[in-house]
């Protein structure tokens, strides 16, 4: 686990960040659709963080933190590790305020993530058998080359920029009774609580993560850090150790569910056909949540988020398949 102790954002830094990136990002769409309500037995609403420019969420908040940079630390250059929506946020910023950007990935990456990257300036080195691993390296790294180390996760102005999205999310419908939020590092999770907090507390917020990558979720349910193996083929929650600032803020999270890859590839397909939506496999894990509780919500006013779109080749391959 990451250790840097680091304080928590509040409301006023969601405020602070949506101000930062309204130049750069609109307001990402919030559909309801008639089949998949009907389907599910409840008022669902879609929050489509897949048409951000760089396929997924995680964009606010690396606009927010390049942002807030020092101008010093700009020029110097910055270093992360990602499997690939992380590294896609920060080269995308990095390029924006002309910042050097190097991005450390696990062996076998996602070939079109890295092109993304690649094509948005970055350098790429692939190094470490998981995201463990590379974030080894990508520490020794950073202070060999004095460049400045981003975490996953454990930076509050990362937290508060993708806070954004669900500010969007409550301006747009107060009345939710809960939001279903795929799990990872905890970013988006973590971003929930607080602002739900602050201007819609009676939602409820629910992360969802799977069951063949659970440190996060095993990590709250204990209530210490603890590793565990990283076996899911949904890239964007493949974690194999928690992160300590999302832990903590997740604190407040109203539940936290496991489920299986089949049931995350099967809520991928029901993504595609019924709400008309590409979602990457992280991106569909929020609804597998949801179907799994479908029966706790019948008729009520639910969100979930569906994260991203950056599915790769064989993930393309097989969901169409499978449509």
């Amino acid at each position: 686990m990451h250790t840097t102790k680091q304080v928590s954002p509040s409301i006023t830094d969601v405020l602070s960040a949506a101000l930062l990136i309204a130049p750069h990002l609109p307001e990402t769409p919030m559909w309801s659709y008639p089949v998949l309500d009907d389907r599910l037995g409840m008022e669902t609403f879609v929050k489509h963080e897949n048409v951000q420019p760089t396929g997924a969420f995680k964009v606010r908040g690396g606009l927010n933190l390049l942002s807030r940079l020092p101008e010093g630390r700009r020029t110097a250059g910055v270093l992360t590790y990602s499997t690939g929506n992380h590294a896609q946020s920060i080269a995308y910023a990095a390029r924006i305020s002309g910042t050097p950007c190097v991005i450390v990935m696990p062996e076998n990456p996602n070939p079109a993530k890295v092109a993304a990257v690649e094509a948005l300036g970055a350098t790429v080195e692939v190094k470490g058998a998981t995201m463990v691993e590379a974030g080894e390296y990508a520490r020794l790294l950073a202070g060999k080359d004095g460049l400045r180390l981003i975490s996953p996760a454990d930076e509050p102005d990362l937290i508060a920029g993708v806070g954004t999205l669900y500010l969007e999310m409550f301006r747009r419908r107060p009345d939710l009774d809960a939001v279903f939020v795929p799990v990872g590092s905890g970013t988006s999770a973590a971003a929930a609580c607080v602002v739900a907090r602050a201007i819609a507390p009676r939602c409820r917020v629910i992360g969802v993560q799977s069951s063949l990558a659970p440190a996060a979720h095993d990590s709250w349910r204990a209530g210490a850090p603890v590793r565990r193996p990283v076996e899911t083929a949904a890239e964007g929650l493949a974690t194999g150790t928690a992160f300590a600032l999302p832990q903590e803020i997740m604190r407040g999270m109203d539940d936290f569910l496991l489920v299986t890859d089949e049931e995350i590839r099967a809520a991928q397909g029901l993504l595609l056909k019924e709400a008309h939506t590409l979602g990457e496999l992280a991106g569909a894990a929020a609804l597998a949540g949801l179907i799994a509780r479908k029966e706790e919500f019948a008729g009520r006013k639910v969100a979930i988020v569906c994260s991203g779109a950056n599915a790769g080749p064989s993930e393309l391959h097989h969901l169409l398949r499978g449509a």
